[in-house]
């Protein structure tokens, strides 16, 4: 079930004004992402390794100022500061997804994988804009941890080529496939924003200011969740040099 609601242009322009400016004034070109975002709570996947096991880098490595950064597939872009993410169509790729990534694991601040229950609120905020995209990338997602035998994600957040959005939720925790609601359309290059918020049975999705709620079916009661953010890009072939890349201005995790 869903339920949109609208806010007042005067707000949203409000609104969205403030976030990019601050976002701005905070960002340090000179610094890798964890001079400017707080990585201590997140392991990054890249499409590097070997096949079925892609490289993974560790909340210690990412955080601060002298943090992990790589040229290639997650770096700071010299002109805006932006955590950027780049993930071609060919690339190393987890057992279980045929699409290679340069993507966030959300973690605890104590290093182990965080794996948290519907109960509680749960929400990850981001500011972005993708820059090139083949076909399809996610950008957000809500991934389903333990508690049962399937690895599909409660929720992606997907932006297209042509600039729609789309959320993806998923119908059960089996094979059943995910039902696709459009959400907006912002052009390539574009700055936008998104909160992925879940509490309870709740999902709520807002997206440049515009909510929408969904229903989590109780099959998924028993699985816990983690969140994930970055580039997974949702097309394949031999191509290195097509692919999805993605730059954050904002990336904050927040648990009550």
């Amino acid at each position: 079930m869903k339920k949109r609601t609208f806010l007042a242009l005067a707000v949203f322009a409000a609104v969205t004004l403030g976030v990019t400016n601050a976002s701005a004034a905070t960002l340090d070109p000179s610094l890798p992402p964890g001079g400017n975002f707080d990585l201590a709570v997140w392991q990054l996947q890249l499409p590097t390794g070997s096949p079925g096991k892609p490289d993974t880098i560790s909340p210690a490595q990412l955080k601060g100022a002298t943090g992990y950064t790589n040229p290639a597939y997650f770096w700071t872009d010299k002109n805006d500061g932006s955590m950027t993410f780049w993930a071609p169509e060919k690339g190393v790729t987890t057992p279980n997804s045929k699409y290679a990534r340069s993507e966030l694991r959300e973690m605890n601040r104590d290093g182990s994988a965080a794996n948290w229950t519907l109960a509680g609120d749960h929400t990850l905020s981001a500011q972005l804009r993708v820059v090139s995209v083949t076909k399809n990338v996610a950008v957000g997602q809500v991934k389903l941890g333990t508690g049962g035998t399937s690895t599909k994600p409660l929720a992606e957040l997907y932006y297209r080529a042509n600039g729609d959005i789309y959320l993806g939720t998923q119908n059960s925790p089996d094979a059943s496939g995910q039902t696709l609601h459009k959400i907006a359309n912002v052009a390539l290059g574009v700055k936008w924003t998104y909160v992925l918020n879940v509490v309870g049975n709740q999902l709520a999705l807002t997206v440049n200011g515009v909510k929408s709620t969904y229903t989590i079916p109780s099959a998924f009661n028993p699985y816990r969740q983690y969140f994930k953010a970055g580039s997974y890009n949702q097309s394949s072939s031999e191509s290195t040099a097509n692919g999805a890349k993605v730059k954050f201005y904002s990336l904050t995790v927040k648990h009550a």
